[in-house]
């Protein structure tokens, strides 16, 4: 099933009530970023709020906590242990549990050292959470085949954001195997850890557990840039948090961020825009969107 307009008007998301502080606007926690690509965390981070998530949490390598901090002051930054590569040491897993306990979703893994500690901290966090909504990306998703069993603990509430390189090294299965059939890996990765995948490439797809499927095939060569899967991650996330079911954020998220990248297009060409740029956009696609006229649609341009 192709993402629509009306698609996304048949499944709204949660809308905050009018009197809502930011507590019940959503909890996010974001577990990303190392020494080396601290930006990651930021770009995940700035993108739950602008998907409307009301308070935010990041927690990264200790060394940069503070700059990152400075960066985002809406958010509340924790510093961790960090191992001799500058990455997040896993016994940070316990601390982050229990910080974690009163969020509605808990991202995992942008900008994250890609080796086995980062598979480590996760397993940890697979093992301690029990409630939240996750999303698990990049360095999170290293060895989740052989932590299924932990994974399915959270089944109906987790969702992963692999590209085709991820999936391939996921399941075992060369590259090219992946390219030749996106839907089928997706579906596949789905029903053995029993989450929400969101299959990124050229035509994105979303699968569920139960192999249902969602295509969104509307974006721009100009996505495929550093950090642009941050945001996306961080989008699912925040949603999550404020309330959407795992597959409603998934074509939520994916919805927004491309034509957020449609937007820039339109306004500067097809390359050249940076992830950052993406997030400005993502609040009036959303307005628009969640307006009521009588499923109508609304166009996302912004006003000239």
């Amino acid at each position: 099933m192709d993402i629509t307009e009306a698609l996304l008007r048949g499944m709204p998301l949660p809308r905050p009530d009018e009197d809502g502080d930011k507590d019940r606007r959503g909890q996010v926690m974001v577990v990303a970023g190392s020494v080396e690509v601290p930006g990651a965390a930021l770009l995940a981070g700035i993108a739950a709020l602008r998907a409307g998530a009301g308070k935010l949490q990041m927690a990264t390598a200790r060394s940069v906590a503070v700059p990152l901090g400075l960066a985002v002051p809406e958010a509340l930054v924790i510093g961790l242990p960090e191992t001799p590569d500058g990455g997040i040491a896993p016994e940070a897993g316990a601390e982050l549990a229990r910080r974690a306990r009163r969020c509605g979703a808990v991202l995992v893994g942008p900008g994250m050292t890609n080796g086995a500690e980062s598979a480590a901290l996760t397993g940890v966090l697979l093992d301690r959470l029990d409630g939240p909504a996750l999303v698990l990306d990049a360095a999170a998703l290293r060895g989740l085949t052989d932590s299924r069993e932990r994974l399915h603990r959270h089944a109906g509430r987790a969702v992963i954001t692999p590209h085709a390189g991820e999936m391939a090294s996921l399941l075992g299965i060369e590259r090219e195997a992946v390219a030749a059939d996106p839907r089928g890996t997706a579906r596949r990765a789905a029903a053995l850890l029993q989450v929400v995948v969101v299959m990124k490439g050229p035509c994105t797809e979303i699968v569920t557990p139960q192999g249902e499927a969602w295509r969104y095939s509307g974006g721009t060569v100009g996505l495929a840039t550093s950090g642009s899967g941050d945001t996306l991650a961080g989008l699912v996330a925040g949603l999550l948090a404020r309330g959407a079911t795992p597959l409603q954020a998934a074509v939520w998220a994916v919805h927004l961020h491309g034509e957020a990248g449609n937007r820039l297009t339109r306004r500067h060409g097809p390359l050249g825009f940076l992830a950052r740029e993406l997030l400005a956009e993502v609040p009036g696609i959303m307005a628009a969107l969640s307006d009521p006229v009588g499923g109508e649609a609304v166009s996302s341009e912004p006003p000239r």
